[in-house]
């Protein structure tokens, strides 16, 4: 394909994705911090999240980037581990979602201060199975979470936010109990990162990195792929 014409059909994909992942924006400034949390844990340690909001190069895009996260993977819940597998879940048929398990410590990080960026710049949390440009149920927002901790903060702060009307619509976000988490295949993993370039990620991802280095300076780290 001559240049020209390359760069043609770039700037085309780019402005069907700006259109498509722009529809309902980031918000400007954080939204409020969730009422009902935990506090800080006296000791360093180990506590597993888990996120589904759209794409999961996006999400994990976003909390590899939070202080206090060790460890983040692409992967599946929602269905069966023998569904677990990218070419099944995007047939809408196995109940996954595309998720993201976030290995954070808690002496560094709360759970409620996680759902805070996980509604702030994540993902959209008004939008039924739908983000951006991918649609259907394996881009469902969702919160699974895995204790009872989780299931009431979780639930408190959807109250709140809807109460408040922080968001122009209700959300839809689903709290339901983790069954399981299946990694989603190596070239899945750390995407946005691997792949900075990608109309996708230029377009829909980048933009929340920014509004997360900018809303949550405190939380932010830059990461480039080492702990």
């Amino acid at each position: 394909m001559p240049a020209s014409r390359s760069r043609s059909f770039l700037s085309f994909v780019l402005t069907i994705f700006l259109a498509a992942c722009t529809a309902n924006a980031i918000p400007k400034t954080p939204i409020p911090a969730p009422t009902t949390d935990v506090s800080l844990a006296s000791s360093s340690g180990k506590q597993t999240a888990v996120f589904a909001g759209g794409c999961f190069w996006g999400t994990q895009s976003v909390f590899e980037r939070v202080k206090g996260v060790i460890k983040t993977t692409a992967g599946y819940s929602g269905g069966a581990k023998s569904t677990a597998a990218y070419d099944q879940v995007t047939t809408e048929t196995t109940g996954h979602a595309e998720s993201v398990e976030v290995v954070y410590d808690p002496s560094k990080i709360t759970y409620g201060q996680l759902l805070r960026i996980f509604f702030s710049v994540a993902h959209d949390p008004t939008t039924l199975n739908r983000q951006g440009p991918d649609v259907g149920p394996s881009y469902r927002s969702a919160i699974f979470y895995s204790n009872d901790d989780q299931k009431h903060i979780a639930n408190a702060y959807i109250k709140q936010l809807d109460e408040a009307k922080v968001f122009p619509a209700k959300i839809v976000t689903e709290v339901t109990l983790l069954k399981g988490f299946y990694s989603a295949e190596d070239y899945h993993q750390d995407y946005a990162l691997k792949n900075p370039e990608n109309p996708y990620i230029l377009v829909c991802d980048v933009p929340r990195i920014k509004a997360l280095k900018e809303q949550f300076p405190d939380l932010f780290v830059d990461y480039k792929g080492q702990r």
